[in-house]
């Protein structure tokens, strides 16, 4: 399947989800994730961020609340628009061209999202992250995997539309990665949600 129509299903199913998404409760270790980085975001002073596939954008008002300028985007023109509605500066764009937006930050915050990107891309879009982070800038990014797989998953309840799981063991995703960035934490835990992507990858970088 090509790009365009991974990036299509995408925008599908995410459309069709946005209310679901609106609602829905934070699992606690994406809080606890999430609070790590806030303190390494004040320890070093860090004003803005931006966060990408921000979906209904929880994680971009908790950063807002917490003091940062933040940029949120998202494939999704639903989901963008459940980020304004929580007065959030939010586009309706891809990772794949985020230096578009012609703008440098001080973090990057990326909560499952880059697993959507196919294997052969990824470093396509570090690249573009790299290119929007300021010098010494973080980037967090958290993926389901643990395993090498590239696989479409449908989830019928909410959409027929499928959407592209790219997953990577411990090894090969901090080989991806040490190409772009500094992993200055990695963490890689079992979120025991019964499926087969249980295993959580999260990993904190710096700009090199």
């Amino acid at each position: 399947m090509g790009i365009n129509s991974i990036k299509e299903n995408l925008k599908i199913y995410y459309n069709t989800e946005a209310d679901l998404r609106d609602n829905s409760v934070k699992s606690e270790w994406k809080i606890k994730v999430r609070d790590e980085f806030l303190d390494l975001i004040k320890q070093e002073s860090k004003k803005t961020l931006l966060e990408i596939g921000a979906g209904a954008g929880y994680d971009s008002r908790f950063f807002m609340d917490n003091g940062l300028t933040v940029t949120a985007v998202d494939l999704s023109v639903e989901m963008v628009k459940k980020c304004r509605d929580k007065c959030i500066e939010a586009y309706e764009l891809d990772f794949y061209l985020l230096s578009s937006l012609n703008k440098k930050f001080d973090c990057v915050w990326a909560m499952n999202t880059i697993l959507h990107v196919p294997k052969s891309d990824l470093g396509h879009v570090l690249n573009e992250i790299n290119s929007v982070l300021n010098d010494d800038g973080l980037f967090y990014m958290g993926v389901y995997g643990g395993h090498d797989s590239e696989r479409e998953h449908v989830k019928s309840e909410v959409s027929d539309a499928p959407r592209l799981y790219s997953s990577y063991s411990e090894n090969r995703l901090k080989e991806m990665l040490e190409k772009h960035f500094q992993i200055i934490d990695f963490k890689q835990f079992d979120v025991g949600r019964g499926i087969e992507e249980d295993i959580f990858q999260s990993a904190i970088m710096k700009k090199k």
